[in-house]
């Protein structure tokens, strides 16, 4: 069987970047853990505008920077930062760009109010990524996605990307979590998400308006295995994960890093007696 060396970890919240909270502190811990267990991993989030580049130190990837997303008929520059978490020896990669991230706060401003264009950052990130490994020439066996701002990636590597030769062969992990969004995403965000490989028609069983329910099946939808990360997730999504047939991981409270590093040999194919061979 093969064997899962590589894991591309794609997160909403990685601390100490953000304050603290159950997506930010699993956005470090886990891919560290998994790293400690002897596997290859790569790690992304936001640079949402609230992280402070000098004091985290982060800097420009020139050579992985320049290129430019189309969505909605509209351009957007994609640009590449990196940082590194030097206690855990963990690099990390940050997706930015100036309309999206920079001089704004993560997914709701001052005042608490979500973002109205949550939907295309969701959209703008989960291609950044997905597009910077392609450059990177990095190929995951196993890609984890952790928080509903990462929802989309299993879409698009199901759709669009599934013959690039970076992620022929990776398997999607979609993780469920308590924390969510309470605006459902504009009318529009069909036509948001649409791009080669994708087309209207692999949203069309998606209720709409898109909340944070639907959101989260799309991924289930296209992800090989499903984790419930916290331990209070929507009834109706982890009925949704336990009756779509694949592999799910219930919660394994502290016991999270050895669960998820068994898991990724299931839905990757491989047995723990690989990994030790």
């Amino acid at each position: 069987m093969t064997k899962v060396n590589k894991v591309l970890f794609i997160t909403q919240e990685i601390n100490p970047y953000v304050s603290e909270s159950e997506l930010a502190l699993m956005g470090r811990n886990l891919p560290s853990a998994i790293q400690d267990r002897g596997r290859e991993i790569r790690t992304f989030m936001p640079k949402w505008g609230n992280i402070n580049e000098r004091r985290n130190q982060l800097h420009e990837v020139i050579r992985l920077s320049g290129m430019n997303l189309i969505i909605d008929d509209t351009d957007h520059p994609l640009i590449i930062k990196v940082a590194s978490i030097q206690s855990s020896r963990m690099q990390v990669y940050f997706i930015d760009n100036d309309d999206y991230f920079q001089n704004r706060l993560q997914t709701c401003d001052e005042d608490g109010n979500e973002y109205p264009d949550n939907d295309e950052r969701a959209v703008f990130y989960a291609r950044g990524v997905l597009e910077t490994v392609k450059k990177l020439r990095w190929c995951p066996d196993i890609v984890h996605c952790h928080g509903w701002m990462t929802a989309l990636a299993p879409l698009y590597l199901k759709r669009a990307y599934r013959e690039e030769p970076s992620y022929r062969d990776s398997k999607v992990v979609y993780s469920l979590y308590e924390t969510g969004f309470s605006q459902p995403f504009q009318s529009d965000f069909a036509a948001k998400v649409a791009m080669k490989g994708v087309s209207k028609k692999d949203l069309a069983n998606v209720p709409q308006p898109v909340d944070f329910i639907a959101l989260n099946k799309l991924a289930i939808d296209y992800a090989d295995g499903i984790v419930q990360q916290s331990e209070h997730v929507a009834p109706e999504l982890l009925d949704y994960a336990r009756q779509s047939g694949k592999p799910f991981l219930e919660y394994a409270g502290d016991n999270y890093a050895d669960a998820c590093n068994s898991f990724y040999n299931l839905v990757g194919g491989a047995t723990d007696d690989d990994e030790d061979e």
